[in-house]
Parts: structure tokens; sequence; C-alpha cells
């Protein structure tokens, strides 16, 4: 073999040997590898003025959420319950999406058939749940306190949307008119 042979052979061992697969040499974008570790409520210079988060941009409203222009006060359920029409029309098939719903969120204090003698009543975990038959009642009241809750009765707005507490209004409606007969 020439000397050139013996000296490149020499040469690329001592490349190879001084290797460290584990540690490469160049590391193109290091964070991506080791990340850099930020404490949850470190000060920052990602906002201005120092503040921990920006305030939404005005007039904006949250993905999902619908704005509802009554508010929650006895005034709002009045207004909402002679002024508030459902834009969701009745069918057959929203009042047996509204059924399966009520029967769902609804029956366990108010009952299947909307007397107040639901399962919670009969047990007396909850006195005193009105009869949909003793009770002034129009879609837009009952949309209402679907969003808002009423006295011992808590908001089902999170439970329910928009088109649901409507097609449970119907239901509702169709339960009193039941009752009066």
């Amino acid at each position: 073999m020439k000397k050139i042979d013996y000296i490149f052979i020499l040469f690329s061992f001592l490349l190879v040997s001084c290797f460290d697969s584990s540690k490469p040499n160049y590391q193109f974008f290091p964070n991506m590898y080791e990340s850099v570790g930020y404490d949850t409520y470190a000060d920052s210079n990602a906002f201005a003025n120092g503040i921990e988060a920006q305030e939404p941009v005005q007039g904006t409203i949250s993905r999902g959420w619908e704005p509802y222009e009554y508010e929650d006060s006895n005034e709002g359920y009045e207004l909402a319950k002679v002024n508030l029409k459902s834009p969701v029309e009745k069918s057959d098939e929203n009042l047996k999406t509204g059924k399966e719903l009520y029967e769902i969120y609804c029956s366990v204090c108010h009952g299947s058939k909307g007397d107040g003698q639901g399962i919670l009543m009969k047990r007396e975990k909850f006195l005193g749940i009105p009869s949909y038959a003793d009770r002034d009642i129009t879609e837009g009241s009952i949309y209402h306190v679907l969003m808002y809750g009423r006295n011992l009765m808590g908001s089902h707005a999170s439970l329910v949307n928009q088109e649901e507490r409507w097609q449970i209004s119907q239901y509702v409606l169709e339960l009193r008119n039941e009752l009066i007969k």
C-alpha cells in the first residue's frame, strides 16, 4: 500500500473514533432538542406593560358563545316571558328531541309529566318543585330559566345549546297543555 493510503486510513479512524453519536456535532434548531423551561407565573416580556395576559379585542365574542340580550334579573325574566319567541319551528322531530332532553335534564326534578313529582321530589331532596299547570309560563320564560336558572334551579346554559333549549321549551309547553286539560 502506498503511504497516502495509510495516512487516509489513520485519519478516517481518528475522525470516527472521536464521534459520539449521542451528542451530534451540529444542532440546527437547538430549542427543538432541548427546550427552554419557563416557570408558569414568571415575569415575561411577551406582553406590553408587564401584564400577564391581554384583554380580548373590544366587541369580540368568545368562540361558541351566542349573546343573549335579556339580563339575569326579574325584569329580564318578565321581558323574556313577554317578548322572546322561538326561532325553532314546531315539529314532531323537535318535540321528540325536546322530550329526550327533558328526560335527561328536567324529569329528575319536575317529573316525567311536568307535575313536579320527580324522583328527587319523592326522595325529599328538593321540596316545592312547581307543577307546570300552576305556572304562567311561555316559551320565552322557559328559555330564560334554562339560560340563567331561577330560585333553586340552576342554569342549564352549559348543558344544552340554544337550539336544545328551544326544543325543551316546546316540550314543556306540550306537557303543560296536557296537565291543564
